[in-house]
């Protein structure tokens, strides 16, 4: 069952399994057992979830119901969807897809092998299964494929924003005129900024290049035709985190499930960094490197760490138990590497003209149907769910492109607005390139570094270090767009704008290559925390800057860094406020010298705090940061001033679907407890009108207009201040007393990191970081031999 001879040690300190095989199926065999043995309910969490069952897994609870829409509109499959991806795998890739398959079905075996150990020995069973009233029932290559939907879904894809751009633009449109409109729209698009922080320095990577506006296909909504048409109405709750009815942010009830949980990591998945320093920078004359996957924090972890040894496997570290079939984030023999969610574009929306009825549809030529996907899920109470029992019914509608996902008119004319997505149907895919990264008889420098994270289909920056070397390559599959079409509004879907070599029944199509991704080797360092990946390929402001601003402090003049100083550089930002951080200079120069005292005060407590470092922390521990008011002050000063300088400029419609777009922070005011997370934000937008205003010598990429105060620097000022002085009458009971926070309102509190429960035990929250679930701290002195 194993096709070999598997060896599973466990080391005393911490338990890890060391997995040694005699053939690369028996280290999967041993993989596969080794996730059973210490995640087994876990995993079998993710696999419902995967398939949007986790109510009828885990109960009827909001949370785990939203979290069921929500995996249905991302990623419906039923059975035979999940089979054909296993079936075309060596059609696709020939004899490398026939081995991926048979490597999968050992690692299937070994999960299977610790089950009926389980079923005969009830000791090796988790508790959990009993409290919700079920047994582990066996796994199937399928339920791996699965999985892989559900991990790419949170963590690797971008894009999809199509119609909520089209309905910004046309309220601006109206708002500005035709000519004007397109012009604040890309202001707020921010594509090209050349203030934006990026990994890649000096070295431009053109990418959606075409117009924004290029007519060729376009398909904008009819205003007032569009409709959004989820795979079930939304689920009742009153403990939901405040969300615009428009907005993209997942709306979470915060009802303490699994479900929930899994919500928010869709809702901020962008946490990780990493940061690397050249040989010839370091202070020993090897590359020095600390990296870190962010992918939350789980109950268990679900990240878990395995040791792998057989023909071509030689890593270690950390894995997502379930589709652990291979080390994902770790090192090797004599390198490590890590990865941060890309967010570029892999994600379209193609308008289908309706035929017939509402489930036809036009596509070269002929008039199709659409494919129904249902997925009909039912609960019962137990332990571990308290809900009555139920059921449900979820349908998604699908077409040669992806999930239809709204409904309206283009031209007068009747459509679906589907989501395609260039990982659809080629969930695990990534593997090969996983499977490379552990190889040590494929691994032999940054060359074939790039060639392996060039095998992997999501989209990841992913980072490289060994004794002399430092690396960077973009993964990803991201599309070659007809030529002349917009990358950033909807097309239609009638054929002659697919994707270029589109093929609907292998669902693949021409893709960026290697070298025309993002990607250095050996520059004086490289710096990742979700920001942009290179010159050509988000704002002037972004929290990346805050490591890449330590690194060139730590490197200037001829300076050489060490290891320490490079982890004081990751870990010093993750507790600092990037609004107070980056823009007190600005803000302080825009209020000026207010007659008022109260603003004055007020001025002086924010630029205080920001000289200190803008840090949110207790660190004395007594359960309230040192620089509570400050903190207070700004977080309601925040989203006041933001609607003060834009709100009026560009008016209400249009300040909503951007807020729906992109929020102005993390965490505003009526969400719920939960850690600011910093990866969206509009601080961009505000530093570069107010010191376009305030500061015009020191602006690259302006604006087309002033938005605050209409241009007019009195007005601006007059707008600013007031706003401030509306922020100094917000208690903090206002802004923080909900949920846990409800009897000891305040910022330490309301910032606190949470756990995903997915186990019988709960652990408390812990003090705000900003920062990897777990890292490596990396300086190699010599390859192996």
């Amino acid at each position: 069952m194993n096709g070999g001879h598997t060896v599973i040690v466990r080391d005393k300190p911490f338990g890890v399994p060391h997995i040694y095989g005699d053939s690369d199926l028996a280290v999967e065999w041993g993989a596969g057992y080794a996730a059973a043995e210490d995640r087994l309910f876990l995993i079998d969490v993710l696999r419902h979830a995967a398939r949007a069952q986790l109510s009828s897994f885990a109960g009827g609870s909001a949370g785990n119901r939203a979290m069921d829409r929500t995996q249905w509109g991302i990623a419906p499959y039923n059975e035979s969807d999940l089979q054909k991806q296993i079936d075309l795998a060596p059609t696709v890739y020939g004899a490398l897809g026939a081995q991926i398959v048979a490597r999968g079905t050992a690692f299937v075996n070994g999960i299977n092998a610790y089950i009926n150990a389980a079923m005969l020995n009830p000791t090796l069973m988790p508790a959990e299964y009993a409290a919700f009233g079920t047994t582990p029932q066996q796994w199937n290559l399928t339920d791996v494929i699965a999985e892989a939907s559900l991990i790419g879904g949170i963590f690797g894809k971008g894009g999809g924003n199509e119609l909520h751009s089209a309905q910004f633009l046309q309220a601006l449109e109206k708002r500005f005129g035709v000519r004007h409109g397109k012009r604040v729209w890309s202001d707020f698009r921010s594509k090209n900024d050349p203030e934006a922080p990026t990994t890649v320095l000096g070295h431009r990577f053109p990418y959606e290049t075409a117009s924004a506006f290029s007519k060729r296909g376009l398909a904008l909504p009819d205003p007032g035709s569009l409709r959004f048409t989820p795979v079930a109405p939304p689920v009742s709750t009153s403990s939901a985190s405040a969300a615009s009815a428009q907005s993209l942010r997942v709306n979470v009830p915060n009802d303490g499930s699994i479900g929930s949980g899994l919500l928010r990591a869709l809702a901020n998945p962008h946490a990780s960094n990493w940061e690397l320093v050249s040989a010839r920078h370091s202070r020993t004359g090897h590359p020095i490197g600390v990296l870190g996957p962010q992918v939350g924090y789980y109950d268990p972890e679900i990240l878990m760490e395995e040791d792998l040894h057989g023909p071509h496997f030689d890593a270690r570290r950390g894995t997502f138990p379930g589709v652990n079939l291979m080390v994902q984030l770790g090192h090797g023999r004599d390198y490590s590497w890590s990865a941060t969610t890309a967010t570029s574009d892999n994600v379209d929306t193609f308008a289908e003209v309706l035929c017939q009825d509402a489930f036809h549809y036009m596509w070269r030529g002929h008039c199709r149907a659409m494919e129904k996907l249902v997925r009909n899920n039912s609960w019962t109470p137990s332990v571990g769910s308290q809900v009555g029992p139920g059921s449900e019914t979820l349908t998604a509608y699908r077409t040669v492109h992806g999930i239809v996902y709204a409904r309206g008119t283009v031209h007068h004319k009747k459509v679906a607005f589907v989501s395609a997505r260039t990982t659809y149907f080629h969930e695990a895919d990534s593997a090969i390139g996983l499977y490379r990264l552990n190889d040590p008889t494929f691994m032999h420098g940054p060359q074939s570094f790039r060639q392996a994270a060039n095998g992997i289909n999501f989209g990841f920056n992913w980072s490289y270090i060994d004794p002399k070397h430092i690396a960077y390559q973009l993964s990803g599959w991201f599309p070659k767009r007809a030529l002349g079409t917009s990358p950033d509004f909807p097309v239609l879907g009638t054929g002659p704008y697919d994707w270029q070599g589109y093929d609907p029944n292998l669902h693949t199509m021409k893709t960026m290559s290697m070298n025309a991704r993002p990607h250095a080797v050996d520059p004086s360092y490289l710096v990742s925390w979700n920001n942009k990946q290179a010159p050509g390929w988000y704002g002037p402001i972004f929290r990346s800057q805050m490591i890449e601003d330590r690194v060139k402090h730590a490197i200037r003049g001829g300076r050489k860094m060490g290891l320490e100083q490079l982890v004081s550089a990751m870990d010093e930002p993750a507790s600092q406020d990037l609004e107070a951080w980056s823009l007190m200079p600005i803000l302080r120069r825009a209020l000026g010298r207010p007659a008022d005292r109260r603003l004055r005060s007020a001025i002086s407590l924010l630029s205080r705090w920001a000289a200190a470092g803008a840090h949110r922390r207790d660190l004395n521990r007594n359960g309230v940061d040192e620089d509570t008011r400050a903190i207070t002050l700004m977080d309601a000063w925040w989203p006041r001033l933001v609607a003060a300088e834009f709100q009026h400029a560009i008016g209400s419609t249009a300040y909503r679907d951007l807020f729906g777009i992109l929020p102005p922070a993390s965490v505003l005011p009526g969400d719920s407890p939960t850690a600011p997370d910093y990866d969206d934000g509009w601080w961009g937008y505000v530093s570069k009108d107010l010191r376009d205003m305030f500061s015009p010598g020191h602006v690259r990429g302006k604006f087309s207009h002033h938005y605050c105060g209409r241009g007019s620097q009195r007005r601006c000022r007059a707008a600013l201040r007031q706003s401030l002085l509306r922020a100094l009458g917000v208690t903090a009971k206002q802004l923080y007393g909900k949920g846990r926070c409800q009897s000891h309102p305040n910022p330490a509190c309301f910032d606190q990191n949470d756990w995903v429960t997915a186990s019988g035990i709960t652990l408390d929250p812990f003090p705000l970081q900003n920062r990897p679930t777990f890292q490596q701290t990396v300086e190699l002195t010599k390859g192996a031999p």
